[in-house]
């Protein structure tokens, strides 16, 4: 399945993840999302108990889900995260 990912957005929530979100060891989570880069913050990783999305150099992206159902719920996060905080 192909998504279109707004890289803009996805880094606004990166970051209001890592502002508001309670830290654990080097992770952040807030609102059921966790959100932590790799070693050299070049990649992002922002996922839930059902989806995980990988965010990269040059915007590329790669999406991990079972069902399209568990994609629009962790959409759904992460826009509730961008508007509440």
């Amino acid at each position: 399945m192909k998504n279109e990912l707004d890289s803009k957005f996805l880094l606004q929530v990166f970051d209001k993840i890592r502002q508001h979100g309670a830290k654990e060891n080097e992770q952040y989570k807030l609102n059921g999302i966790t959100a932590f880069t790799d070693h050299d913050g070049y990649t992002l990783y922002i996922e839930d108990v059902n989806v995980k999305l990988q965010f990269g150099f040059h915007n590329q992206y790669h999406f991990d889900y079972d069902s399209k159902d568990q994609y629009e719920s962790f959409e759904k996060k992460l826009k509730e995260i961008d508007r509440e905080f």
